[in-house]
């Protein structure tokens, strides 16, 4: 029996026990994921990570929400009341939703009820996924936006062009994947990898997708609306209490749904490898714990680049956007359509017409010159002499700038002024020399 037909005989209160769960796994994975990110990032930096509330530390995170609870909420006084108030519940429940297509197992028996680990199975659950990410911005757009501060402001703003320049990397590297499924629903995606994973079949799209998902979720080396060094904190600099909680549980929910979605499009979902589904091991609660695996392998992936790669400039992340992975998507998603259609003819005909060699051969030819067309200009060689300039066209001084020292100043005598109160304290006249000369400024 399929995953939409197990779904479709769910009792309501089976329904409310997947809800319940889902959004406890969310809060604890969430409450993990902080502590697990500081022990981690503390080992790659040789030191001690939180290791005092609790069992070497692993309630510290509890703690830490328990704290931001009980903190005073402050609201700016030019802030917009009700945008300040909503931006982060509009951050958080997108990023909620999204996880409502992804099916966490296979078939499973609940309280004697046969259903499967999934909340819902849609027909187009692959951009359910999308849209809850990018409606998940708005949040943050309005929180800059109703702060009544430049920096959030700014913030906001470098997260709503982030978005736009990776949405459409991610959503180009994604379209493979259907091609290959030929579905959108997430749970006949992960059943259609029983015969191999997309991660080695479509190695272009897994790559494309894990920069873009990084890029999504504003996270080092792209957390540009959140850089610490530039924008105090970026677009919730004005934020405390639980409406800073919310958005840093918008953060890491959004981290836990992109990883899951990977582990769906390219590592076969609940899958485990190299076996059957009649297997054992793909069998029952299982597959929960095949699916947990492989998204921490994703989580530990942000962590891993959050404490190796510095923050790249804004000019270098959209120029590897717009430059790099569109191009890149767009090339890869023509190549993967005209294999399927050699494929197919190649099946149906037992060989390739004369037609169709002449169109494989321009394919081919058409992609070299694309690829010679996105290739980077060689650079003009400058004059060393020349004087640098900087983008903006200001001259620099060079690299290896002397000064030179400063030539002794000449000293003008002064009289001495007199010491007594009762003589008019007035000093002494200068000679015409030294008035000549003060005045061409050469004293």
């Amino acid at each position: 029996m399929s995953s939409a037909e197990l779904l479709a005989d769910d009792p309501l209160w089976l329904i409310l026990v997947k809800v319940v769960g889902i959004f406890a796994f969310l809060v604890v994975m969430t409450l993990f994921m902080i502590n697990w990110e500081r022990k981690v990032v503390a080992r790659m930096q040789q030191r001690p990570g939180p290791n005092r509330v609790g069992p070497n530390g692993w309630l510290q995170s509890l703690a830490d929400g328990l704290k931001l609870a009980f903190k005073e909420d402050i609201r700016p006084v030019l802030a917009d009341k009700w945008v300040f108030f909503l931006a982060p519940v509009i951050s958080c429940i997108p990023a909620f939703v999204a996880f409502s297509v992804i099916p966490l197992g296979g078939e499973v028996s609940i309280f004697g009820e046969r259903t499967a680990l999934q909340l819902v199975d849609l027909p187009v659950g692959v951009l359910v996924v999308l849209a809850c990410s990018s409606l998940g911005v708005y949040g943050i757009v309005l929180s800059g936006w109703a702060s009544g501060s430049p920096y959030p402001l700014l913030g906001a703003l470098r997260s709503a062009a982030q978005v736009i320049s990776y949405e459409i990397a991610m959503g180009l590297s994604i379209v493979a994947v259907v091609m290959h499924s030929h579905s959108l629903s997430t749970a006949e995606i992960v059943d259609a990898q029983s015969s191999g994973w997309y991660f080695y079949l479509l190695p272009v799209s897994f790559l494309i997708y894990v920069c873009s998902m990084v890029g999504e979720t504003n996270r080092a080396p792209f957390d540009l609306p959140e850089a610490e060094s530039e924008l105090v904190g970026g677009f919730h600099t004005e934020y405390s209490s639980l409406k800073f909680a919310l958005f840093f549980l918008a953060e890491y929910v959004n981290m836990v749904t992109v990883s899951a979605l990977a582990t769906t499009l390219f590592l076969g979902g609940w899958r485990f490898p190299f076996v059957g589904d009649d297997h054992v091991l793909n069998s029952g609660w299982f597959g929960l714990l095949w699916f947990v695996i492989k998204t921490l392998a994703f989580l530990f992936l942000f962590i891993w680049l959050r404490g190796t790669l510095p923050r790249l400039r804004y000019d270098q992340f959209m120029r590897l956007g717009w430059k790099f992975l569109v191009p890149i998507a767009l090339v890869w998603f023509v190549a993967v359509a005209f294999a399927r259609y050699l494929r197919q003819e190649w099946e149906a005909q037992g060989g390739l017409e004369t037609s169709t060699a002449l169109m494989v051969i321009g394919g081919f030819l058409a992609v070299v010159l694309l690829i010679a067309f996105l290739l980077p200009d060689k650079r003009e060689e400058h004059d060393p002499d020349a004087v640098p300039v900087t983008g903006g066209g200001f001259p620099v001084p060079p690299l290896d700038l002397q000064v030179p020292k400063s030539p002794p100043r000449r000293q003008v005598p002064v009289a001495q002024l007199p010491t007594t109160g009762d003589q008019a304290q007035e000093p002494a006249a200068v000679p015409a020399a030294s008035q000549k000369e003060a005045s061409d400024g050469r004293v």
